[in-house]
């Protein structure tokens, strides 16, 4: 019974932690936020994504101990993101009112270094950290650009309940950063690793709360 109970637990932390993760993409200040708020935002939009995303990808492969869990985290969060667009989409908006993240290759990444490096779990750590942060800001600037025009759509279409203050505003672009994604790499790459670090320490609180 408490080899299953066991079991039950691990699994359920991790559907709880890819769909909570998945939530505050949707949720971060606005439901719209990666439509409304990249060009703006771009760097904080790449430092939150990629540090939530290696948080939870790094604690479901470290459980398993198999390469290819990351990219399946990733894989539940873009459907779970899927389902929400298409939700949002029946009720009438627009197919481009949300533009859902690009998690996946990130996540083959890590994945890639966890295999190559023969499951080491610093490298991972480390290496794995470092590519999330510097891969995930040129993907979603990629995936950006296939959008027809985010700002229209954010200035037509706002949530109803969106407050005065998270208003879409104008990209100043020169004024802050001349380059979003070359500076959301830089900092994404810097803080996934401490952010994967801390994922890889929540696998081993999780192991020694389960053999308590």
């Amino acid at each position: 019974v408490m080899v299953w109970l066991r079991r039950t637990t691990h699994y359920l932390f991790i559907v709880v932690v890819a769909v909570n993760s998945t939530l505050l993409t949707i949720n971060a200040g606005d439901y719209i936020f990666y439509t409304d708020w990249a060009w703006t935002s771009f760097v904080v939009f790449s430092i939150s994504q990629s540090t939530m995303l290696v948080v939870g990808a790094i604690y479901y492969m470290l459980f398993t101990g198999v390469p290819g869990t990351a990219t399946y985290y990733a894989t539940i969060m873009t459907i779970y993101t899927w389902v929400a667009k298409g939700a949002w989409f029946a009720l009438g908006y627009p197919y481009d009112f949300i533009a859902v993240p690009v998690w996946i290759p990130s996540a083959m990444l890590l994945d890639l270094t966890y295999w190559a490096t023969r499951r080491n779990k610093h490298a991972a750590i480390i290496i794995g950290g470092t590519l999330v942060g510097l891969s995930l800001p040129l993907f979603n600037m990629i995936n950006l650009l296939l959008v027809r025009d985010p700002l229209e759509m954010a200035f037509k279409y706002p949530r109803p309940t969106l407050p005065p203050y998270m208003t879409p505003i104008e990209p100043q672009v020169g004024k802050f950063y001349n380059s979003p994604v070359a500076l959301g790499s830089g900092a994404a790459a810097v803080l996934s690793v401490p952010i994967a670090a801390l994922g890889a320490k929540l696998n081993t609180w999780t192991y020694r709360w389960m053999a308590a």
